[in-house]
């Protein structure tokens, strides 16, 4: 699934009031992160995550590497928090503008 520009910037306008679901400590990532990341987005579709750790290039790598195991699609990264999107195809919650 790709996002076009207008659907990112709905998805950011509606993550704008969310807080951090998932926090990515110094102990980096583990097993139960990416389980934790499954069941927010089963459950909400739209999640931000706070990565705290090293330099950008770390943060962005854990990120990818999050997106890529979950399959979520990146909306936004600002800093150390990232917006993470995946539809739930058997409950869809959030509606897209096409």
């Amino acid at each position: 699934m790709t996002l076009n520009e207008s659907q990112k910037k709905h998805l950011r306008g509606l993550a704008h009031k969310l807080r951090p679901v998932v926090m990515v400590g110094q102990h980096g990532l583990k097993e139960t992160i990416f389980e934790e990341v499954e069941i927010a987005l089963d459950a909400h579709e739209l999640i931000k995550i706070k990565v705290s750790v090293g330099d950008r290039l770390e943060r962005d790598e854990i990120i990818q590497k999050i997106c890529d195991r979950s399959s979520a699609i990146l909306v936004q990264r600002v800093g150390n928090i990232a917006i993470l999107f995946r539809r739930n195809p058997h409950k869809a919650r959030i509606e897209l503008p096409r």
